[in-house]
């Protein structure tokens, strides 16, 4: 969980205790007012808890203030909006996922991302998606629907084809090379990679193994339109409209692109995989 999440929790937290004070209830009245448990009033305003919308609207009418509603609605949503744990989204299914970022895809003109271990999600052919989306499977539980998640994936290439869009992808060597599926099935995903190399609205640059790197290659990133950046952990997706948190990604964006090769070398470092893989068949 990030320290930002913590802290904006925190602060709503502080901000319900605040109401709640103000009204003149004890914790244990308020709690017996909206028939929760003590401890759920407790560790909402400790900041150890995540409110739903039902809960915050339901707080301001118990303390009397349903005028401020609107405010911990919105302090809500921006918590949900930055930090969103993959326990949640998954919950029903992957497709959903994949539908909201095709939502934020029509609405980005100008997209640039970072991928330090996979070939990014809009240049996946089906088989690969398959395949990473199945060993995701694996760790979280809650993936059912891979089948259907895979066709949410390509449809979202479709965008790619819109000329009024640019589309400026980084990959780390190390993505060509990551078994996350069978070698065939790799070899045909490095190889349909090969005409992006030479697309006008489409760049395509590989950060190869040999390149003198001005960052640590780190979590992979994607910006949007410069106002909006989407990384994700091992736990949460998380979606920053901060300007400074945008800021500090295009910087760590630009000095991985100084690292970058392409046409011709991107190719050759194509190829390097490819050879690879046929050694090891």
């Amino acid at each position: 969980m990030s320290t930002d999440f913590q802290q904006a929790r925190a602060a709503l937290g502080a901000r319900m205790r605040e109401l709640r004070t103000e009204s003149g209830l004890s914790g244990r009245a308020l709690a017996a007012q909206l028939g929760w448990p003590q401890s759920k009033v407790s560790k909402l305003e400790t900041g150890r808890q995540s409110p739903t919308t039902a809960d915050v609207v339901a707080w301001a009418e118990a303390v009397g203030r349903p005028d401020v509603a609107a405010e911990l609605v919105g302090r809500l949503r921006t918590l949900e909006t930055q930090y969103r744990s993959w326990r949640r989204q998954l919950a029903g299914g992957v497709r959903p996922v994949q539908e909201a970022h095709a939502a934020q895809g029509r609405k980005t003109r100008d997209r640039r991302s970072f991928d330090p271990t996979l070939i990014p999600g809009l240049l996946q052919t089906a088989e690969y998606a398959r395949a990473v989306l199945t060993r995701y499977a694996g760790i979280h539980p809650s993936i059912s629907d891979v089948e259907a998640a895979v066709v949410a994936r390509l449809e979202r290439k479709s965008a790619l084809s819109d000329r009024s869009r640019s589309f400026h992808f980084l990959v780390w060597e190390g993505a060509l090379v990551s078994r996350v599926c069978p070698t065939d099935v790799l070899a045909e995903q490095l190889e349909s990679l090969v005409p992006l190399l030479a697309r006008g609205n489409v760049r395509l640059g590989i950060v190869p193994f040999e390149a003198d790197l001005r960052v640590p290659v780190g979590a992979g990133f994607s910006i949007h339109d410069g106002t909006l950046v989407i990384t994700e952990t091992w736990h949460a997706e998380m979606w920053l409209d901060d300007p400074a948190d945008v800021a500090l990604h295009v910087r760590a964006w630009d000095a991985l692109a100084e690292s970058a090769v392409y046409g011709p070398a991107a190719h050759r470092a194509i190829a390097r995989a490819c050879k690879a893989l046929r050694r090891n068949r």
